[in-house]
């Protein structure tokens, strides 16, 4: 086991690559990384395998930020014949003297050709499950603790296969989380916010920490979508853009519109639970005016987006971030911080910061 294969958005590939290769050299892990363009995953190769493995087991996938999954390659690129997809799967997991694995998952890049596979994946992950159950290589019954075995389809006639574990892993599908928009909804960026709360926010503190009747600021709100999320969930919202909110949030009640600049509003009241920020701006600036807001007390929680560049978008996210942390350590504020390319963002990366309570 040499090889990692990550996921990542198309177009990501340099970001995911390059984030991959500074984490395992913090880790002395060192290697090369095996791209294509707009193919979204990359394959690391290491020039230590048990280096690599102790990597894989120590260092914390949730503090990735441009890769959606990781898994230990346990092959090279597997030839699946149409004629018998499920025999060179069977012999690659025995050849390893594979056993205990919890479950399967038939996964696909998410690419355009990519998704075309989709069906394949579904039709194959069955049959496939049964012969690796009948050989010893996967449980009788699905184990949510025990191993992922991975076969990651390049085509309808090659693929890899890999391992993960369910401690230490994305739990999604190709990494993925797909939401339903919702038609009530001003815009589709609503997906971002209710993503980054699903992924950001444990489900058991929902009730505390998105609670209904919380003061809450949105900065840069027009149309809405951002606001919609706040709305939803019975909170009171601040709106401030100087373009127009839609009126259905208006009527709710909930949504008071400001149209003032979001660089220079301030609260009147120290009551405000969540500030969130989906401003077009450059990300050196939102991210100093959200240390702002943090250090002053206007708010207790905070998710944001920093639009990134064309180009050094992962060198702009690693300094930009470096710069956010220093402006709150230098006031003493102490904080929890997670930053991810979220499967509804785009050309940027979404942060959550909750202060840490001394």
């Amino acid at each position: 086991m040499k090889q990692l294969l990550v996921y990542c958005r198309a177009g990501f590939e340099k970001e995911a690559a390059a984030e991959l290769q500074d984490q395992a050299a913090a880790f002395a892990v060192f290697g090369f990384c095996k791209l294509k363009a707009n193919s979204a995953f990359v394959i690391f190769e290491a020039y230590d395998s048990e280096a690599l493995q102790r990597f894989y087991r120590d260092f914390d996938f949730q503090h990735f930020i441009f890769i959606r999954q990781w898994l230990l390659l346990l092959s090279s690129e597997l030839e699946l014949p149409a004629q018998d997809r499920i025999a060179p799967v069977l012999q690659a997991a025995l050849a390893e003297e594979l056993s205990g694995c919890g479950s399967l998952r038939v996964e696909f890049p998410d690419t355009n050709d990519g998704k075309t596979l989709s069906t394949l994946a579904r039709k194959l992950t069955v049959p496939l499950r049964q012969s690796l159950r009948q050989a010893g290589v996967m449980l009788q019954k699905e184990h949510k603790r025990a191993p992922v075995l991975h076969l990651f389809l390049l085509s309808g006639t090659s693929g890899y296969l890999g391992l993960s574990y369910p401690e230490n892993n994305s739990a999604l599908e190709n990494g993925i989380m797909r939401l339903k928009f919702p038609p009530e909804a001003p815009s589709r960026s609503t997906l971002k916010l209710e993503e980054a709360f699903i992924t950001f926010i444990p489900k058991d503190e929902w009730e505390t920490r998105l609670a209904p009747g919380m003061q809450a600021v949105d900065l840069g709100a027009c149309p809405g979508g951002w606001t919609y999320q706040l709305v939803k969930r019975s909170m009171m919202v601040t709106a401030i853009d100087n373009g127009p909110m839609a009126e259905s949030l208006m009527e709710t009640g909930q949504v008071k519109h400001l149209m003032v600049d979001g660089f220079k509003f301030v609260p009147a009241k120290k009551n405000v639970y969540w500030l969130v920020c989906d401003m077009i701006e450059q990300p050196q600036r939102v991210a100093a005016r959200i240390a702002q807001w943090l250090i002053q007390g206007w708010c207790q929680e905070t998710i944001f987006n920093l639009k990134l560049p064309m180009k050094r978008r992962y060198e702009t996210v690693k300094e930009v971030l470096a710069a956010f942390e220093q402006q709150l350590q230098e006031a003493g504020f102490r904080y929890q911080l997670q930053a991810r390319h979220l499967y509804h963002d785009r050309e940027e990366v979404t942060v959550h910061v909750q202060p840490i309570k001394r």
